[in-house]
């Protein structure tokens, strides 16, 4: 019985390492603007609603300082201490980034509660307006970026900075409709109900991102659909018999795939690492960023095996 291991993938290219620093600073850089910009209309509106995307902005720069911390953190190449790499650190930046995001929606909750009580019709609202079309606009320009940075490198970190952003957009539209009923049509409830729904959706994005980052950093297994498209991959091969004990994991941008691969017990060792080859050549087709461990077992050997409940 014989073990192949892949060559470590764990390195990514100059452009997609290029790619992630960039889309990291750039989600800094779109955050500073927008607590600057969302901080003047603030303090001339005096609306809940635009104090909830100023706080939900101020946490984006916490979030996204993080993301920059663990993007360079997670290109780092695998050393003496650390030879699986360093992709668990950006698992651990959105587990941070939930609790940020979380924390944002239960203080918005809060203010929005209080404006229920007594409800502080809008000022200036065409300041506002103003404002939050600019940051639909620079917001959007930035998660269409992100998204093809994910495409190219898929980055964990990258996709929950994303994520927020993205709920952003959300968010900055329901802030105009609050503005508009409030300021215009002389509904000064539409300013707290509307800042409420935003907090709720928020609460529900960081729990998004929580569960995502924590399944990471528990080495959860790939999907269901996933795993059965290695199984196929693999009894694909005319001779391969069968497998057995496989398991997988994600850690940032590598996926982590390593089976007991059945085959003819009266095959030569250097036929079964070639065949071996072939296969763990296929997974990488569908798998790009994978570091595979293929041991080969003779058909019909009896040896204990992994039982999962």
């Amino acid at each position: 019985m014989a073990t192949v291991q892949t060559a470590s993938p764990f390195s990514l290219s100059p452009q997609q390492a290029r790619l992630m620093r960039l889309a990291s600073i750039a989600s800094t850089a779109v955050a500073l603007i927008l607590i600057a910009s969302k901080a003047v209309a603030w303090w001339y509106s005096d609306s809940v609603s635009m104090l909830s995307t100023l706080l939900d902005s101020t946490l984006d720069l916490l979030a996204s300082l993080v993301t920059l911390l663990s993007v360079r953190h997670a290109l780092m190449p695998a050393d003496r201490e650390h030879r699986f790499g360093h992709g668990k650190a950006e698992a651990l930046a959105g587990l941070i980034q939930s609790g940020f995001i979380g924390a944002s929606a239960v203080w918005l909750l809060i203010s929005a509660g209080q404006r229920l009580v007594a409800p502080v019709p809008v000022r200036h609202e065409a300041l506002g307006i103003a404002v939050m079309l600019g940051s639909i606009a620079l917001t959007a320009l930035l998660v269409i970026f992100q998204r093809r940075v994910i495409r190219r490198t898929g980055s964990m970190a990258i996709g929950a900075d994303r994520m927020h952003y993205q709920s952003d957009l959300v968010t900055n539209v329901g802030v105009i409709a609050a503005i508009v009923l409030s300021g215009r049509f002389d509904a000064p409830l539409a300013d707290p109900v509307i800042a409420g729904l935003i907090g709720l959706y928020i609460l529900k994005s960081a729990a998004d991102i929580g569960r995502d980052a924590y399944n990471v950093l528990m080495d959860r297994e790939l999907s269901l659909e996933e795993r059965e498209r290695i199984k196929e991959i693999v009894r694909a091969h005319p001779q391969v018999r069968d497998l057995h004990d496989l398991r997988t994991r994600s850690s940032g941008i590598t996926t982590f795939i390593q089976l007991h691969m059945e085959l003819d017990p009266e095959m030569k060792l250097s036929q079964a690492h070639d065949i071996a080859e072939a296969v763990e050549a296929d997974i990488r087709l569908a798998f790009p960023n994978a570091e595979i461990i293929v041991h080969q077992d003779p058909e019909g050997v009896a040896e204990p095996r992994a039982s999962f409940g």
